[in-house]
């Protein structure tokens, strides 16, 4: 088993690596979470460095380490991105693998499952709308099949009507707790989270449909197909799987 500074010297190689692949006058997708910084942070070093970018952070906690670190900012709205780097929660090849980096040589694709931070919605429209999706993570994410609890985001008065969905197709949704406060977590966009067990996915596409039918549903971390590049960080190097 790894110790928290070998998962932590693995995120950080995943993150530089894809932060390396970045071009100047690029303008770029920030994704969400611990290793997805390390990339934002490596940016910020380039930055530095005078390399020209411009990045669209997907929540609060990636546009305040952007600014920390002096990434310019700009949004969907004045820009396209060229590319985002984004982290996931699990990864697993598309049609099934080894749950290794092994199994994505041959893979076609990915399907993640992302929303640990509850930045999902918007770190969905972001990745979609980039050119490239770069995804970051340590080998301890990978599977061969998704079977992390997909977080759906969704609105609070549709919350009970969801979870009847959510059952219906296979699922048991539980509603996420806050950590530090009494209540529900309650995402950037003022919206509720359901983490829905499904188990072992076979058919990620067919459920990330069914549930984008679901009314009052915002978004799921079900991102099937979006990957570009696979950026893995493991023990003393990085694997990178292009798709």
């Amino acid at each position: 088993m790894k110790s928290n500074d070998g998962t932590t010297a693995a995120k950080r190689r995943a993150g530089e690596s894809a932060a390396d692949r970045v071009s100047d006058g690029e303008v770029v997708g920030l994704g969400t979470g611990s290793t997805a910084a390390h990339a934002i942070r490596a940016l910020g070093r380039a930055v530095d460095g005078g390399l020209d970018v411009w990045g669209i952070p997907t929540s609060y906690q990636s546009r305040a380490l952007a600014r920390e670190v002096g990434i310019p900012l700009t949004t969907l709205e004045d820009a396209t991105p060229d590319v985002a780097i984004d982290g996931a929660d699990q990864a697993a090849p598309l049609g099934g693998g080894d749950a290794t980096a092994d199994g994505f040589s041959d893979a076609d694709g990915a399907v993640l499952v992302k929303g640990g931070g509850a930045a999902h919605a918007r770190e969905k429209v972001v990745d979609a709308a980039a050119d490239r999706l770069l995804v970051v993570v340590d080998e301890s994410k990978l599977a061969s099949a998704p079977d992390h609890p997909v977080p759906v985001e969704v609105l609070s008065d549709a919350t009970p009507t969801v979870r009847e969905r959510v059952v219906d197709i296979g699922g048991e949704p539980t509603l996420r707790a806050a950590e530090r406060k009494d209540g529900p977590v309650v995402t950037d966009n003022g919206n509720l989270v359901l983490d829905c067990d499904f188990g072992p996915i076979e058919a990620a596409g067919d459920l990330a449909t069914r549930l984008d039918a679901v009314p009052g549903v915002v978004a799921h971390g079900l991102f099937v197909d979006l990957a570009e590049e696979l950026h893995v960080g493991m023990g003393d190097d990085t694997a990178v799987y292009e798709f």
